[in-house]
């Protein structure tokens, strides 16, 4: 009886991950073999995974990436010529930290987005909020918080989150309405890391966004402080399907 109060306490001040571990204990016969040290080591170690697990549960849901991406699972073949020396040193998350962006560029399917996802999968197990959105979808939200008067409110939402991911950049002509919101998001997101993907080489973004002065400012704050990646090989989805194709045969 005194182990179940034990254990009911520990989830009333939310220690649930202790209460599990020692549940756990409690059906080990030789449990007391251990020190009172190794058994309390036990229970804290269990409480501080669980914290970190939760939290990386929650951090993933709001991050909302498209694909569930993970660095150990890149595709270094040579034909891809990515340089693992550099994403390893992009896989510790130290130019989030000081506010630089990633522009990753590549024809469709070799992998933009998926890649975006492994940064942004990585971002989230150090403890950094992330979100993934399509540029279409953000310029569309932009747009109803302009209408219904949050857009100052949404502009705060989206400069905290350390890193912002824009998917998909440069695939319709933006109107005036997008360019000018742009500029407030990049404007308000200063010091934070945005990672964009793009069919587009970077060297024809300005004439992308089509106003030469909203481009330069918007460019400037995006390409100041940034890493550059394009992405080469053939489409990866197009590899899937033959290789799906060939196991139907």
């Amino acid at each position: 009886m005194l182990h179940h109060h034990t254990i009911d306490q520990l989830k009333n001040l939310k220690l649930n991950g202790m209460a599990q571990s020692l549940e756990e204990q409690l059906a080990v016969l030789d449990i007391n073999q251990l020190s009172f040290e190794e058994r309390i080591g036990m229970l804290t170690d269990r409480e501080v995974s669980f914290r970190d697990n939760k939290r990386l549960g929650r951090l993933l849901t709001q991050a909302k990436l498209k694909h569930a991406a993970c660095i150990e699972d890149i595709n270094y073949s040579q034909e891809r010529q990515l340089d693992k020396k550099q994403i390893l040193g992009l896989s510790s998350c130290q130019w989030i930290h000081k506010g630089y962006n990633l522009l990753i560029t590549g024809a469709t399917g070799c992998g933009k987005t998926w890649l975006a996802c492994a940064l942004g999968n990585q971002a989230c197990r150090i403890g950094l909020s992330v979100s993934y959105l399509r540029m279409s979808k953000l310029c569309e939200q932009l747009r109803i918080a302009q209408g219904d008067g949050s857009f100052q409110i949404k502009l705060s939402q989206l400069a905290k989150i350390n890193l912002l991911i824009i998917d998909d950049f440069g695939l319709s002509v933006p109107s005036q309405l997008d360019r000018n919101n742009l500029l407030e998001l990049v404007d308000d997101r200063n010091n934070k890391s945005t990672i964009i993907t793009s069919q587009l080489p970077v060297e024809h973004w300005h004439n992308y966004i089509g106003e030469s002065t909203l481009a330069d400012a918007i460019l400037d704050r995006l390409t100041s402080n940034c890493y550059q990646l394009n992405l080469k090989g053939e489409s990866l989805r197009k590899k899937k399907q033959a290789l799906t194709n060939t196991d139907q045969l």
